[in-house]
């Protein structure tokens, strides 16, 4: 005889046969709705990472043929702007060389004399031996100089500047002249560990590049780094008759020393450029030096958006028509 206890045990069973198919029966429904919708999403993901990628090549053929073109018609935009002026490189630590290069390069293009190059070492942007170069300053300060209030690095960057510099004017050496002060200044900076001359300075220049880093240090213009390196920068444009702060594009953005000058929301008669790592940018430091020297203008200039321009506006007409 089948007992109670048997049929409700076929009982349960057959509701839990029942409640195991529908949930396996809408499962496989929803599997699929899911499935549907995935498939749609990943196909309209892989449509725009197609045009994406088109339109990235696009931009990079076009940044290829205005290069081209841009390089082809150096020697022409640039002709005799910079004639008989004399130019002196500065740069961070990790100046891109082909930056450097290439400035140089634009520069003689111009018609201008490269001077020599400065490289600025770690030591002089640190934290802990701002004591040290401050004793350095006071055993480097010539007689009868006066140092302006500041930072050890300030006053550091003021010494330096009158090493390298000059606006030529009554009272100041011509440009092209060096003396034993100079040499000390240099040589003492460089026995501490803080520049490296890196191309003999071969007298002082009225115009200067500062290059900046290829990364800053950090993505906060706070840092200690490039704060140091607008500091020298205006220092060297004190002394002389322009000053242009140039870098590679992908290093001149949030806490680079050309974001630090960008920002800083003083007034200052420093140029900028950021994308000094193109020919494009390499003519238009070219043009903000001479914008500089002939018109006291400055700019910030490139391709970032923190720059007002791409270059000087209008362009500065060059000097005749170069030789083939």
């Amino acid at each position: 005889m089948i007992d109670f206890r048997y049929h409700l045990v076929s009982i349960v069973a057959v509701f839990l046969a029942l409640a195991i198919g529908i949930v396996i029966g809408s499962t496989s429904v929803l599997k699929g709705a899911t499935l549907s919708v995935l498939e749609k999403t990943s196909s309209a993901e892989k449509s725009k990472i197609d045009s994406l990628i088109n339109q990235n090549a696009l931009l990079k053929q076009q940044r290829n043929a205005d290069e081209s073109f841009a390089a082809a018609s150096e020697s022409v935009l640039l002709h005799g702007l910079l004639s008989g002026s004399r130019v002196v490189l500065v740069q961070g630590p990790g100046a891109p060389g082909q930056v450097t290069s290439g400035i140089s390069a634009a520069l003689i293009q111009a018609g201008a004399v490269v001077t020599g190059q400065i490289q600025m070492q770690q030591p002089f942007f640190a934290t802990g031996s701002q004591s040290d170069l401050d004793t350095l300053n006071r055993q480097l300060t010539p007689a009868g100089a006066t140092l302006r209030s500041g930072t050890a690095a300030a006053q550091a960057g003021q010494l330096i500047a009158s090493a390298i510099l000059t606006k030529a004017s009554p009272g100041q050496l011509p440009a092209g002249v060096s003396d034993a002060s100079a040499k000390t200044i240099l040589n003492g900076y460089a026995a501490g560990g803080f520049l490296s001359v890196s191309q003999p300075i071969t007298g002082r220049a009225t115009l200067a590049v500062v290059i900046t880093p290829a990364t800053p240090p950090s993505t906060d213009d706070a840092n200690n780094q490039s704060q140091t390196l607008v500091t020298l920068a205006q220092q060297l444009n004190l002394a002389d008759d322009g000053t242009v702060v140039a870098g590679q594009l992908a290093g001149s953005g949030p806490g680079s020393a050309i974001d630090v000058l960008r920002t800083s929301g003083q007034p200052t008669h420093l140029s900028s450029v950021d994308n000094a790592d193109a020919s494009s940018g390499q003519i238009v430091v070219v043009q903000a030096l001479y914008e500089q020297l002939t018109g006291g203008k400055s700019g910030s200039y490139g391709s970032l958006p923190s720059a007002s321009a791409a270059g000087p506006s209008p362009a500065p007409a060059p000097s005749g028509v170069p030789t083939p």
